[in-house]
């Protein structure tokens, strides 16, 4: 039995040909991603140990301790008396004091350089008195940076944009374009300069001033002496550390990078990943189709191999390893595919400017097991069935040319069993949208519900065919015949047309969910502004007040107010809250809020303003007082002048920045919004980006650019999702040609009759491709379908937390998906119909 089932694989290697591919793809999908982010992973990890490479022990804010989470404002920065002390400590060789933060540096076209990546600032450590060298960034060409206007960059990035020293460079830290004189190159482990990223060393006292406060730091990095452990530094230093500091030893650094870069990774391998496994279950169909059509084709084979002594467990073992036979091939060859597809990942991300630390590329025992194990499983599962229906042929089945066909009682079995599952996943869904499980309920529902489609698609198949009537009419004998063949076995067109359903359901309803929030968000912007204008930072940190200063000096500009954010305690609260400061007759102004009590009358002093679902929470109204522990730890009693509907610009509570400049750390705003005299045009724009000096670290967007923003996102992310599932529709493609081609080998009796009585070739073809594109509209029809419905239940959950959601469908991209189907069909029918309209007459009426 076991060499009967390999010469049947070698007999049908052509029809088995789609199978495999349907499986290589999808292994190569899963290999891949596992050998690309492992690479990736491997070679960020190593970058980031060798910038580790002189530290014994880091002491940094502990953000998770008591003594952080009791004051609003976080864990503090440490001090140069905890530098001195530390660097005191016997077994200390050096300690070095780091500040670090976000500097964006701009090349010479003025447009910023890594964009996207880590664009950092941090300080040259010269000791005390200027002269030490910091071994962390050895020189390279010039010198360190020693006052301000002076700044050194990393050599990646001087040759990126050929910098050298003494050129004038551009910088932005928080609004303001600084000038400064490049004195020097270095050279760097820093893991995010590996991948794109940029570094900037100013002198430590610039550096303080930019990113922290003068005589503060946002790390502490120590080396040990000859002969003293990493842990016996650690106890050393531990008396001497503040409430919200801890100390890490070099190995539990590593440790904690390789950890955050692991999870990192993680998760771009688990939404791979996901989409693979999509592939390979659109994929099932194919291999169940295709073993189920080799069953019914082989009845007679399978009968004598019974009727001569067979058991049925033989005859199912030989099915199964036939399956086992494809699954070793493409696992294989899905493996070897997927190492390519990971070096073509890597090699993309470098061209396109997205560098990748240099390692090498990582094939694991795991990922080649893997990828093998699935190859096989995923096959020889989708064939159990069919080899369970081969061994239940009876010896008597050899005296027919065609097995008994399904019968009436199994489809009414099934029909039911699938109303079962489609009505209770409907239900679930539905039932899920006010669960408050976070789309748990819904997730169990829409799998329940697309089993339930997929089990009833044979029966969905004749009155959805049924309708196509009237259009394959047009097409006289061979649209009637099209028609008829496409209904001849529901099961079959069933299978085939799945594939291509479950690839369009993910499509249309990620479509219908992204459009919808696009339009949610657009509207809430011109709903809650009436600013001309908003000013940002691009990587939206915070922007100094010299910005809002030099905007309010313009002319042009009547009205404008910073948008302030800092953490508090609120009430009884012992979770920080985060209070927004604004002008109160400037934000009137330039906001449009939907108050549910109160007003902006009061608002200002010690008026504030306060959303619905916080006013909620500690049962306010208008006139009520609590009070407010700033970040400073100062407290003072605030009065609610008003209740407004929250939504995703302003939550909260919002009060008078007069108020709240005082008690904050460095004042700073996220945000800048202004009016000016003729309202928003590209003149105005272009002005307030001159009198910013054309900063590309600084956004000035109006309304349409903030739409057009959050468009883009929505299309970035929809585009690579589409990419994504293409490989689904792939398969399913796949699919479509392998049932056709095998339809019509199993046709070829017919076909010959048909051609005998005056079909003629270009008949044929026809009835052929329009039978695939029949396929293809139903599979289409019941994708589009069920997407419609699963975008609606989830946003019906959005909904909840964006108050402006409202459903939204794309008319022309479900017209668009439903002509792709149409044209999946007219491929897929290529290669079927050209060999339905090449087989000879007179053979194919003899054929058995």
């Amino acid at each position: 039995m076991f060499r009967t089932a390999l010469r049947n694989v070698l007999a049908h290697k052509a029809r088995l040909l789609m199978t495999t591919l349907a499986v290589l793809l999808g292994v190569a999908f899963v290999a891949g991603t596992l050998v690309f982010t492992a690479t990736l992973s491997e070679a960020f990890q190593r970058s980031s140990e060798e910038g580790l490479t002189h530290v014994d022990l880091a002491i940094e804010p502990d953000e998770d301790s008591e003594a952080a989470e009791s004051t609003p404002g976080g864990a503090r920065n440490l001090g140069q008396d905890l530098l001195d002390d530390v660097a005191a400590l016997p077994g200390v060789e050096s300690a070095i004091g780091e500040v670090t933060g976000f500097a964006a540096l701009a090349d010479r076209d003025g447009d910023l350089v890594g964009d996207g990546f880590a664009t950092n600032g941090a300080n040259y450590a010269a000791g005390s008195d200027g002269t030490a060298e910091d071994e962390r960034y050895p020189m390279a060409e010039g010198r360190a940076p020693e006052r301000a206007g002076e700044i050194a960059l990393d050599s990646t990035t001087a040759e990126r944009t050929g910098y050298g020293v003494g050129d004038t460079a551009r910088v932005s830290v928080d609004g303001p374009v600084r000038e400064e004189t490049v004195t020097g190159v270095f050279t760097t482990d820093d893991g995010n300069v590996a991948a794109g990223g940029t570094l900037v060393l100013f002198d430590t006292a610039t550096a303080q001033d930019l990113f922290t406060a003068p005589g503060e730091y946002t790390r502490i990095t120590v080396t040990a002496g000859d002969g003293v452990s990493q842990e016996e530094l650690r106890e050393a230093a531990a008396p001497l550390l503040p409430d919200d500091a801890e100390a890490l030893t070099g190995e539990r650094l590593a440790q904690d990078q390789a950890d955050a870069i692991e999870a990192g990774t993680s998760g771009m391998r688990t939404a791979l990943l996901a989409f693979a496994g999509i592939a390979l279950f659109v994929g099932v169909f194919i291999i169940a189709n295709t073993f189920t059509m080799l069953v019914a084709q082989r009845t007679r084979e399978l009968a004598l191999l019974r009727a001569v002594g067979a058991s049925r467990r033989q005859v199912t073992r030989s099915v199964l390893i036939e399956a086992l036979a494809v699954g070793l091939v493409a696992g294989a060859t899905g493996l070897a595919a997927g190492v390519g597809i990971a070096v073509g990942l890597r090699s993309l991300m470098n061209a396109l400017d997205l560098t990748v630390p240099d390692g090498p590329l990582i094939v694991s025992g795991s990922a080649v097991g893997v990828s093998l194990g699935v190859g096989v499983v995923v096959t020889v599962l989708a064939a159990y069935l069919p080899a369970r229906r081969a061994a239940k042929i009876p010896p008597v089945a050899a005296m027919n040319s065609v097995h008994a066909p399904a019968t009436a009682r199994g489809l009414l079995v099934r029909n039911s069993i699938g109303a079962l599952f489609a009505a209770g996943g409907a239900a679930l869904t539905v039932a899920g949208i006010g669960s408050g499980d976070k789309g748990a309920t819904m997730g169990a529902g829409a799998g329940l519900l697309v089993i339930g489609v997929f089990i009833l698609t044979p029966l969905l198949s004749r009155p959805v065919i049924a309708a196509t009537r009237p259009l394959l009419s047009v097409f006289g004998v061979s649209g009637k015949l099209a028609r008829l063949n496409a209904v001849r076995n529901p099961r079959r067109t069933a299978a085939t047309a799945s594939a291509l359903m479950i690839g369009l359901t993910l499509i249309t309803g990620m479509t219908v969910i992204a459009d919808s929030m696009s339009k949610a968000i657009e509207r809430m912007a011109s709903e809650s502004l009436r600013s001309d204008y908003l000013v940002s930072m691009a990587n939206f940190s915070p922007l100094s007040t010299e910005v809002e200063q030099t905007l309010a000096e313009q002319p042009d500009v009547t009205v404008i107010t910073g948008l302030r954010s800092s953490p508090a305690l609120v009430a009884d609260d012992p979770d920080a809250r985060t209070l927004t400061g604004a002008d109160p007759a400037a934000f009137e102004q330039l906001t449009d809020l939907d108050f549910e009590d109160g007003s902006f009358e009061g608002f200002g002093g010690t008026g504030v303003l306060v959303d619905e679902a916080t006013a909620d929470d500690f049962g306010w109204a208008p006139g009520d007082t609590f009070t407010t522990t700033f970040e400073d730890g100062a407290t003072r009693e605030l009065t609610v002048a008003g209740v407004f509907s929250g939504n995703q610009l302003f939550t909260g509570v919002v009060l008078d920045s007069a108020t709240l400049d005082p008690h904050m750390e460095r004042v700073q705003s996220f945000e800048v919004l202004l009016k000016t005299e003729g309202g928003a045009s590209e003149a105005a724009k272009s002005a307030l980006e001159g009198v910013l000096g054309d900063n590309p670290a600084v956004l000035v967007q109006d309304k349409e650019d903030v739409s057009e923003d959050i468009a883009f996102v929505f299309t970035l992310l929809l585009n690579m999702l589409y990419a994504l599932l293409a490989m689904a529709v792939i398969v399913a493609v796949l699919g479509v040609v392998n049932t056709l081609a095998m339809s019509v080998f199993e046709r070829k009796q017919e076909i010959g009759m048909l051609r005998a009585i005056g079909l003629d070739r270009r008949a044929t073809k026809r009835m052929v491709r329009l039978e695939s594109i029949v396929i293809a509209l139903f599979g289409g029809v019941l994708g589009v379908g069920l997407g419609v419905f699963f975008g609606w239940a989830v946003g019906e959950l959005i909904s909840d937390y964006l108050t402006t959601y409202e459903m939204v469908l794309p008319w022309a991209r479900i017209g668009i998906f439903l002509g792709l189907a149409g044209l999946v069909g007219v491929l897929a029918a290529l290669w079927p119909a050209r060999r339905a309209a090449r087989l000879n007459m007179l053979e194919a009426i003899k054929a058995e």
